[in-house]
C-alpha cells in the first residue's frame, strides 16, 4: 500500500519507520521540510540500529529505506506511479490545524483516498466535519513509540463510511499490530480507561491513606503494575495527564467515577510536571529521590513472636488465618481482613480492641507485599509487631485506614472505569482487555482481572465502598452487578438484539 503521512514529529516519523518496515511505501511530508529530513535520518538509524542487534536484515533495512519517500510539501499531487491509498495526519493537536490539513489534501487527492487522524483526544466526527465528504475519514490512533506499542484504536466518525474502520483495521493488523475499533468519545478507550487508576490514586493521596512511594509501591508489588500511578504520571507528565482527565471528566457530564482531584491544578501550576521539568513526585534533577530510590518505611524494632488473632468470618478471613500459619491466641494482635469496609467499622461492630486492632488486605496475600491499615487508636507498639510478624518473606507498608485500603480501592476502580466502557458500548470486552493490556501495560484487562476475583465478589467491594464512604464514584456499575445477579463473568459481551 502506499500511504502519505503528514507530520514528521515523534509520532510521524515512528509511523513512518513501522509503515515502511512492514512493506508499505510512506511517503512522508512536513510544513517543515527540515522536519521531513530529521524524520527520515531518524528511520535510518533506527533501521541501521535493528540490522546491528540482529532484528533485521540488511537488505531488509535498505527495502524499507527505499520505501521511504520524503516529499516537499503535505499537499503534492500523487506520484506518477499512484495515489496514496490512505493518509495518516500526525500534526499539532488542534482541531483547527488538523481540520484544516484535511480541508487541503482534499483539494489534491482523489476521493477514493481514505484519510486518517492520529488525534489523542479531539473528537474525529468535528474534525471530519470540516471536510466535503466526512465519511472518508477516521481516527486511527497510535502510541509512543509507535514501533513498540502494539496496539491501534480505529475510531470511526458519526459520518464515516461503513468500509474505511474495516481497511483501516485490516492495514494495522498487516503490520502486526493489533487493531481495536472504539466509539468516538471523550479519550476514546486506552487514555479512557487510564483514568481509573491515576483518579483514585490521587483520592487517596488527598485522604492522606499514603504518600506517592507507598501506593506505587502497592501498585508494583500487590496489584503488579509495571509502574506505579505517581511514576507513571511523572513519566508521561503531569500536565498532560491533568488536561486528560479533565476532558474525559468533562466529555462524560462530569461523572463522579471520574472525578479528577484538586490537587492537581497547583502542582503543574508550579511546573511539578515529573521527569520533563526535574521534579514531579519524585526527584530527577538531583535534588532528592527518584521513584525506585524512596526508602522503605522504618518498622523494625517488632515482637514477631506476639500473639495474633483474625477477626471476622468468610473467605478473606479464611485466606489470612491460611497465610499465617500460626495458632490464633487471645488477648494479643488483632487483624481485620477488610474487603470495602473500615478497621473503625470493624472495631465497632464487633467490640475489638481499638489500640491493637490493624486491617490487612487480602490483595496483599500472597504477593512481595503485605498492606496494614492503621486507625487513629492504633499503638506504634502493635503496629511494629504487626509488622514483624507479616515481614517473614514479604515487605510491609502501613497505610491509614480507608474503605477498603489501597490496593482495593485502586483495583476497583480500574475495573468500575473498563466495565463503563463496556457498558456503554464503546468497546467490546474482549478489545477493551486488549487494548489495556497493551496500551498500558497492566497484567491482566480490566475485566479479566475483575473475573479474577469474581463477579459476585466485585460487587460485595463497590456494595461496601459506597456503604462505608456515601460516596457516589464506587456505585457499582450495571454491568457488574447484573453479571453478578446473573453468575456471569464480567467479560460477558452485552445480550445481541434482532434485526
Amino acid at each position: 500500500m502506499r500511504i502519505r503521512i503528514v507530520g514528521a514529529g515523534t509520532m510521524g516519523r515512528g509511523i513512518a519507520q513501522w509503515a515502511v518496515t512492514a512493506g508499505h511505501t510512506a511517503e512522508l511530508a512536513d510544513a517543515r521540510t527540515e522536519s521531513v529530513a530529521e524524520a527520515v535520518d531518524f528511520v535510518r538509524r533506527m533501521c541501521e540500529r535493528a540490522v546491528e542487534k540482529g532484528r533485521m536484515a540488511a537488505d531488509e533495512a535498505k527495502g524499507a529505506l527505499d520505501r521511504l519517500v520524503p516529499l516537499d510539501s503535505p499537499y503534492a499531487p500523487p506520484a506518477e506511479d499512484g495515489a496514496p491509498e490512505l493518509v495518516i495526519e500526525a500534526v499539532l493537536e488542534e482541531l483547527e490545524v488538523k481540520a484544516g490539513v484535511f480541508t487541503e489534501l482534499e483539494r489534491v487527492l482523489p476521493p477514493e483516498t481514505v484519510f486518517a487522524t492520529n488525534t489523542s483526544s479531539l473528537p474525529v466526527t468535528r474534525i471530519a466535519a470540516q471536510l466535503s465528504d466526512p465519511g472518508r475519514l477516521a481516527g486511527l490512533h497510535f502510541f509512543n513509540p509507535v514501533p513498540l506499542m502494539r496496539i491501534v484504536e480505529v475510531v470511526p466518525g458519526a459520518e464515516t463510511r461503513a468500509d474505511v474502520p474495516p481497511m483501516l483495521a485490516a492495514f494495522v493488523e498487516g503490520c502486526g499490530h493489533r487493531a481495536v475499533t472504539v466509539a468516538d468519545t471523550p479519550g476514546f478507550l486506552v487514555n479512557h480507561a487510564g483514568r481509573g487508576l491515576v483518579t483514585e490514586a490521587f483520592a487517596l493521596l488527598e485522604e492522606s491513606v499514603a504518600g506517592p512511594a507507598e501506593l506505587d509501591r502497592i501498585a508494583r508489588d500487590v496489584l503488579g503494575l509495571r509502574m506505579g500511578p505517581f511514576e507513571l504520571m511523572d513519566l508521561t507528565g503531569l500536565d498532560v495527564t491533568a488536561s486528560v482527565m479533565e476532558t474525559v471528566w468533562s466529555g462524560f457530564r462530569f461523572s463522579d467515577r471520574l472525578r479528577p482531584s484538586y490537587l492537581t491544578a497547583n502542582r503543574v501550576t508550579a511546573g511539578l510536571h515529573g521527569r520533563k521539568t526535574g521534579r514531579g513526585f519524585y526527584a530527577y534533577d538531583g535534588g532528592g529521590p527518584g521513584p525506585r530510590d524512596v526508602p522503605e518505611q522504618d518498622l523494625a524494632g517488632g515482637d514477631a513472636a506476639r500473639p495474633v488473632a483474625v477477626a471476622g468470618e468468610g473467605p478473606e478471613a479464611d485466606a489470612l488465618r491460611a497465610a499465617l500459619r500460626r495458632a490464633e491466641r487471645d488477648g494479643g494482635l488483632v487483624l481485620v481482613p477488610t474487603w470495602g469496609t473500615s478497621v473503625a467499622e470493624a472495631v465497632a461492630r464487633y467490640g475489638l480492641p481499638a489500640e491493637r486492632t490493624l486491617g490487612l488486605d487480602p490483595l496483599s496475600l500472597g504477593t512481595p507485599r503485605r498492606v496494614l491499615a492503621v486507625t487513629p487508636a492504633t499503638s506504634a507498639d502493635a503496629v511494629r509487631d504487626a509488622a514483624a510478624v507479616l515481614s517473614e518473606g514479604h515487605a510491609v507498608t502501613v497505610v491509614r485506614d480507608t474503605a477498603g485500603s489501597a490496593a482495593q480501592r485502586l483495583l476497583a476502580s480500574i475495573v468500575a472505569v473498563a466495565t463503563s466502557i463496556a457498558e456503554r458500548g464503546i468497546a467490546t470486552p474482549d478489545d477493551i482487555d486488549t487494548a489495556v493490556t497493551l496500551g498500558l501495560g497492566y497484567p491482566k484487562g480490566p475485566l479479566a482481572w475483575g473475573d479474577s476475583l469474581g463477579a459476585e465478589r466485585m460487587l460485595a467491594l463497590y456494595e461496601s465502598l459506597l456503604a462505608s464512604t456515601g460516596d457516589p464514584r464506587y456505585r457499582p456499575t450495571r454491568w457488574v452487578r447484573e453479571r453478578a445477579l446473573l453468575g456471569l463473568p464480567l467479560r460477558t459481551p452485552l445480550a445481541p438484539l434482532p434485526g
